[in-house]
């Protein structure tokens, strides 16, 4: 008799062990599913590692939810929380190592403020970009004549909030204005009002009427309106 009994509470035991073990996995697989759909389209290439999950038990659910904790970086080690919604009610952090390997561009050599950035000045690199600060410039398209903000060191990654876009449209000049629809394009003249750089918003002073729009400088010095 007290074998029996000491075999039923073994498989009760093993029966339990088990479960907490396909709940840890369900959690676990919950949290690896929300990371690649959050970084898909990301660029390089993405490798996730999930890290254990260091809890004893947790009790039965039906139906579970994974969310980035607030101020959550979805790169390098971080966590991501995983709550159920039912029976019970419960939440964990699930750690996960997220590296992106890619390409991004550093300075050749020391390159002064107001320096405006030659091809000899960067090269592209290959790394862990889950290492860098947000906004690391990942092509020299991107950083070629473009001015500098500040002194960077040789071998500094470039971040787009240090370069300035050359300016395409000075305040004071004559612009040329096109509006742009469906089958049709209008072009006009006017005074610009405002400097601006490639794609940033362009004031104009139209001279036939006077009125003052707002368009998108483009490349060619022109300002467009798209209706």
């Amino acid at each position: 008799m007290l074998l029996r009994c000491l075999i039923l509470l073994c498989a009760l035991l093993l029966d339990s062990t088990a479960a907490a073990a396909a709940e840890v996995d369900v959690v676990i697989d919950t949290a690896e599913r929300y990371v690649k759909l959050q970084t898909q389209g990301m660029p390089g290439e993405v490798k996730i590692t999930m890290g254990r999950l260091d809890v004893e038990r947790l009790p039965p659910c039906s139906a579970h939810e994974a969310y980035a904790p607030p101020g959550t970086r979805l790169s390098g080690r971080t966590h991501i929380g995983v709550r159920c919604l039912g029976p019970n009610i419960w939440s964990v952090l699930v750690p996960v190592q997220i590296a992106v390997t890619g390409n991004y561009v550093v300075t050749a050599r020391p390159l002064g403020a107001g320096q405006t950035i030659q091809e000899g000045d960067i090269t592209v690199v290959a790394g862990d970009l889950s290492t860098l600060p947000n906004g690391i410039v990942g092509s020299t398209v991107d950083a070629v004549g473009k001015t500098l903000r500040n002194s960077v060191a040789a071998g500094q990654p470039l971040r787009g909030d240090q370069l300035i876009a050359p300016l395409v449209i000075r305040q004071g000049q004559t612009v040329r204005v096109i509006s742009r629809g469906t089958g049709f394009a209008v072009s006009s003249e006017g005074r610009a009002l405002n400097n601006a750089s490639v794609g940033q918003v362009a004031q104009v002073r139209m001279n036939s009427s006077g009125q003052t729009v707002s368009g998108i400088a483009q490349a060619d010095g022109t300002v467009e309106i798209g209706f």
